[in-house]
């Protein structure tokens, strides 16, 4: 049984205990928040303790810890936890720092724990299977790859200004998708975006519309269409073209039920945003994490699936400020 301590109870904090409840092999112990009453009512959802941060970073009690707190808390958080010898689950960006990640990694490395990175989507249903049947050969040598992620609205723009724009924030799993699909590491990248849902993003200084164009060394493409709002629901596809054909994966619907009249065909919209779109991936990640934690399997993604995300995101600001295509570094 992993003992497991939750730093952070909100949203994805609440998303990932449901998850952990749900299996046999592991339980919170311990949770934190800066703020009482969400640390109580999770506390009393999951039967854990209330306990400070530091108190589950160093308890001999806990085995693993997840860190779904606010990013700028994560660096400090990480190196709490390699240095206590425990296994770490992060959420995504790591940090907005690729030094600081960096840092983090040599530390990781160093105490010998498990450290995974919260990019959910790797763990969706529809996009493992697609990636299975890439490395199968089913359309033969991977050309193009299409990703589009589409908000149903965007957030409050309190939420945009500490976000660290929509490539930190938003692209950022898309980033990982690609190369999570693509199996070639992407050499050159070309952003642009505008703000064109809410004038107040434009103002705080970042974007609510944005494509990015990667480039593989063999000349593999990606394309990577993101938007902060999608009037039919949260819109979620991917499509790869290779020599022999074509994989595609859809849309999750409210439901697969389509009625026909005389004023055509008609079937409900998708649905409504990622809590219910990748609930059964972050059942699937959660899993993953305890058998990376145990001594199972390697933790994958990891802290440098986390970095490279991490200097795609940065590049492609980047690319958007200067108006100029971006070369990529090595990790």
């Amino acid at each position: 049984m992993l003992r497991l301590g939750l730093l952070g109870c909100g949203r994805i904090g609440q998303v990932h205990a449901r998850s952990i409840k749900a299996l046999d092999d592991a339980r919170v112990v311990a949770v934190a928040d800066a703020m009482p009453a969400a640390a109580n009512a999770l506390a009393a959802s999951t039967g854990a303790e209330v306990r400070d941060v530091d108190a589950i970073l160093t308890a001999t009690d806990v085995d693993a810890v997840i860190i779904g707190t606010p990013t700028d808390c994560h660096f400090d958080q990480i190196m709490a936890a390699a240095k206590a010898g425990k296994a770490v689950f992060c959420e995504k960006p790591i940090d907005m720092s690729v030094d600081n990640i960096r840092a983090c990694m040599d530390a990781v490395a160093a105490a010998g724990v498990p450290f995974m990175a919260g990019f959910n989507r790797r763990f969706d249903p529809n996009f493992a299977t697609l990636r299975a049947r890439i490395r199968a050969g089913d359309i033969g040598a991977v050309e193009l790859v299409a990703i589009t992620s589409r908000d149903p609205a965007p957030p409050p723009v309190s939420y945009i200004e500490r976000s660290g724009g929509l490539f930190r924030d938003m692209m950022i799993h898309d980033f990982d998708m690609a190369r999570f699909l693509m199996g070639e590491e992407f050499i050159r990248l070309h952003a642009v975006g505008s703000s064109l849902v809410d004038p107040d993003i434009g103002r705080a200084g970042d974007v609510d519309t944005a494509a990015v164009i990667l480039t593989t060394a063999s000349g593999r493409i990606c394309q990577i269409s993101n938007s902060r709002r999608a009037a039919y629901g949260y819109d979620q596809r991917v499509e790869v073209h290779g020599a022999h054909g074509m994989l595609r994966a859809e849309n999750q619907l409210e439901s697969t039920v389509e009625i026909a009249t005389e004023a055509g065909f008609r079937r409900d919209p998708a649905q409504h945003f990622f809590l219910e779109r990748y609930e059964a991936a972050y059942l699937a990640e959660m899993r993953g994490f305890i058998a990376a934690a145990t001594g199972g399997v390697q933790a994958d993604p990891n802290i440098l699936d986390g970095l490279q995300a991490q200097i795609m995101a940065d590049a492609a600001t980047l690319s958007r400020q200067s108006g100029q295509p971006v070369d990529l570094p090595t990790p």
